[in-house]
């Protein structure tokens, strides 16, 4: 049997329904069993950071795992480290924020935690996808490392921000603006060379422009159904959604689950 090395995101492929309340349909769980129990690898690779991706790693089975867009790794349940954004271009992007007025947040540090100014952040990202720590006397540059930074705009708002140039950028919502990493197929190349796996083994699993970095011709790239109209047209194949057993009808298809 050929060994497979399959890497799945988490938010809108291996999860599904709204943030506040995603879940791994049943059928996804059952693919990600019958793999395993054919002798494949199974991994996450996801732009979430190292502790918001944590849970899904323990409670459905993982062992490894790509985090921070391609900046951690995780081999064996071990954490290897995470690579912080250029610190430099993340204090530019805050200054800049700051001469116009702009609202912020940031993670510097592995935990759930962001760090923000303004008490109503939450309500201006429109989410509470963190834990949000408010100080109004926050002073970023005394700050060593950053993950990443929320700046909620528009895309419209974002525009003038000419510093976003220097820093990778991912937008999930119309609300939000995340600078995070966005090297997902650099994390997988890193995994599979310390498997000393074949790079045309490897199978990706994806549907946002997060994942666009990991749909690269070395290997085997599919997009769920739900999946923005670029992802799609990079993929070998088009599954179904997410939430309509998207991950069990492509490894169906490719003969990878019976």
């Amino acid at each position: 049997m050929r060994k497979r090395y399959f890497f799945f995101d988490i938010d809108g492929t291996l999860a599904a329904g709204p943030i506040a309340n995603r879940r791994v349909p049943e059928s996804a769980a059952f693919a990600l069993q019958h793999l395993r129990e054919q002798g494949h690898f199974t991994a996450i690779c996801t732009g979430r950071g190292y502790a918001m991706a944590l849970p899904y790693l323990k409670e459905h089975g993982f062992s490894d795992m790509v985090c921070d867009g391609g900046n951690g790794i995780v081999l064996d349940g071990v954490l290897r480290g995470v690579e912080p954004l250029d610190r430099e271009a993340c204090i530019r992007v805050l200054e800049e924020c700051d001469r116009l007025g702009r609202p912020w947040a940031l993670s510097c540090d592995l935990t759930r935690r962001r760090y923000t100014r303004v008490p109503e952040f939450d309500d201006l990202a429109h989410d509470a996808y963190m834990d949000t720590v408010v100080d109004p006397n926050l002073d970023y540059h005394a700050i060593d490392c950053f993950y990443k930074l929320f700046l909620p705009c528009t895309e419209r708002e974002e525009a003038p921000l000419s510093s976003l140039s220097f820093v990778p950028t991912a937008r999930f919502s119309p609300y939000v603006l995340f600078v995070e990493p966005v090297d997902k197929g650099n994390g997988v190349k890193r995994v599979m060379d310390v498997y000393g796996a074949d790079y045309a083994d490897a199978v990706v699993f994806g549907d946002g422009s997060n994942d666009i970095s990991m749909f690269l011709p070395e290997w085997t790239c599919v997009a769920m159904g739900n999946a923005i109209d670029e992802l799609k047209a990079r993929a070998d194949f088009v599954t179904t959604d997410a939430d309509k057993d998207g991950i069990l009808n492509a490894c169906r298809h490719y003969g990878w689950v019976s």
